[in-house]
Formats: structure tokens, sequence, C-alpha cells
């Protein structure tokens, strides 16, 4: 498929720049997948279209705090996105590959000194594909508490903060996260998951819908751009990926009694489809590059909980595979029409 197929026209001011007061207080759309029919709820009227026993599969990926400034020995400010460790599965390690913006090249061995002066990094260089290596001085459990004492949250570019002094930034912590996030090691939020409260995973419960989690550390591969004029040419980053015995029993005995599995989010999706393609069914964890688009044959997910993507994104070609690209495209376009928000701080849809 050519990738233009999966543009569309949003105007800038439906893209979502903060929260709303409530994670609950959005809006969402129903599409229905087998006749294209639309509805126009708030995200807490998902009760009303799940049933006792279907499963809800949460991704519990914790975002790192990995946006980093700093200030190079001539004053230069640095700016610095974690990507992952160099080698080994998130979060743990002290050399990390990150995403860098400043004015003039880096030179290795050179040093940067990351606001609050706690924690210094130096830089060693670049990785065959392009990305810096950096260091730090700690080891992984001390690392991630200056992380959260220092760092910000990694906020896709369309999000606009403060390049300094951000008053936000307090708040994008908390809110830039799932309410279930317990596992370290995301650079961007599992999205559809941030319109859940502890309140509305209570009724979901009392009224019989299961939970479990697995977990994906959202990397670049969910947020590259496709930049390939065919989809087919388009290349994944690998992203980590587990699924636990627990989960892996809590979807087999949904299967069984005929009820449904539904991914809250693209990310709970591609870990349960990329398990269902292992020789043997059952806990798993290592890395996955798998690229769903339209003509995927999903094998375990029914139903899935998701936000509104950007064109062109590995994100809404998997929601057109999973409903239908004209129909998606349909959605998209009602939804601008009226007004909703766009993106990761935006509102939300459900595909059934």
């Amino acid at each position: 498929m050519r990738t233009d197929a999966f543009d569309y026209h949003l105007p800038r001011e439906l893209i979502a720049q903060h929260p709303l007061p409530r994670r609950d207080a959005s809006r969402l759309l129903v599409l229905h997948r087998a006749t294209g029919a639309v509805e126009h709820r708030r995200f807490p009227d998902i009760v009303d279209y799940l049933e006792p026993g279907d499963l809800l599969v949460l991704n519990d990926t914790r975002v790192l705090p990995a946006r980093l400034v700093g200030r190079r020995a001539t004053g230069g400010r640095v700016e610095l996105l974690l990507v992952a460790p160099a080698a080994e599965p998130p979060p743990r390690g002290s050399l990390w590959r990150a995403m860098v913006k400043c004015r003039g090249r880096l030179r290795p061995g050179e040093t940067v000194a990351l606001e609050g002066g706690a924690l210094p990094c130096v830089y060693r260089g670049r990785t065959d594909k392009g990305q810096a290596l950096v260091a730090f001085d700690r080891q992984a459990a001390s690392l991630l508490d200056t992380l959260e004492a220092i760092g910000r949250a990694p906020l896709p570019p369309y999000i606009k903060r403060p390049p300094d002094q951000d008053p936000d930034r307090g708040a994008d912590l908390e809110r830039y996260q799932t309410v279930y996030a317990r596992q370290p090691g995301a650079i961007a939020a599992p999205t559809a998951g941030l319109h859940f409260t502890p309140e509305l995973l209570d009724r979901l419960h009392a009224g019989g819908v299961g939970r479990t989690t697995v977990t994906l550390h959202v990397g670049l591969g969910t947020f590259k751009p496709v930049t390939a004029e065919q989809v087919e040419d388009h290349a994944m980053h690998a992203e980590w990926f587990e699924l636990s015995r627990e989960a892996a029993e809590a979807v087999t005995a949904a299967r069984a009694a005929g009820r449904r599995v539904v991914p809250v989010g693209t990310t709970a999706t591609r870990v349960l489809e990329t398990a269902a393609r292992a020789p043997q069914w059952g806990a798993q964890a290592g890395w996955t590059e798998l690229f769903i688009t339209p003509g995927f044959e999903f094998r375990l997910a029914d139903a899935l909980v998701t936000n509104f993507h950007l064109p062109r994104s590995t994100l809404l070609m998997l929601v057109a595979a999973f409903a239908g690209l004209e129909r998606v495209l349909a959605a998209y376009d009602e939804a601008t029409r009226l007004g909703y928000r766009f993106y990761s701080y935006g509102d939300a849809m459900l595909l059934l």
C-alpha cells in the first residue's frame, strides 16, 4: 500500500496540548466494525460496552523521565532524549542510546552538566544508526532515582513546552503516565490507557470485566514516522516486551470461555499478536519488530481501545488493519468535524 493512503487533514487547534482536568473526562468515539456505525459517548461509558468475562489487557510499562536538559562547558544548551540502554533491556545499564539537540557538535569525551547538578553525563560518540551514546556514572537503580528527580516527561514534539523553565513539568510527569504503570522503561506513554482512573477500573471489575497486564516498553518503534512511499518498505525499531505466565493464562481462559480479549492500546495489541506467533503460546519475553498493517490476521484481539493517531503513523496503520481503512478515516473525519481532541492527550476510540 502507498503510505499517503493514511493521510488525513487535521486542524492544528485539535491537537491536545494539555490533559483534561480529569483523566476520564475525555470523549469516546465507538466504532462498530461490522457496520461502520459510530456513537459519541464519554469515556466512563466504556462500561456499557464491556461484558462480564471480557478481558482487558493493559500495558503496564512506566514512562521514564527521559528528556534531560543540560549545558556544555561553553554554556551552550543541550537537550537529550534517552532512547534505550545500549546493551541491555530497559531500564538497565549506564550506557544509553540517545537523541541529542544542541548547537554545534558534541565531541567524544565531552561532559554535559544536567539540570540540578546531580548527574553529569559523558558523550561517547555515535552508534552505527546515527544515535548518540551517552554514559552515566550511576547504577541502574540510582540512575532511575536521579531521572525521577531531574528529568522531564518525554512528550512528543507536537506537544509544545517552554525550553527552559517549564511550569507544566510536574503535571506532565503525573499525567503522561497510566495509573497502573509499574515497569520502568518506556520513552513514550501507551496513551490509550491514560483515560482510566482507579475508580473506573474498580467499576469494570465490579461488573465482571477481567484485567491482566503485559509490558511493552514504548520506544522509537512505535513512534518512528513512516517516510517510505510504500508501507511495506518501512522498518520498525525493536521494542522490548514481556508476557507473563499469569497474563498468558488469563488470555487462554477468556478465549476458552468464548469471551473477548480487549487490548488497551496498540502496544498491548502488538504484545499479544507477537506472542501468538511464537512457536509455543505461553510466557515469553524479548524484542518485537511486529508491524501491523491492513491485511494482517489478528489472532487474539477481539476489540480495541485506542486514541486518535498521527497521519502516516504505524499506530494508524494498526487501527486501519483492525477496523478497515475507509471506516477509520470516515470516523476520523467525523471526529474532526465534532471537535474531538487528537493524539497523546486527546480523546479515545473503542473499536468493536
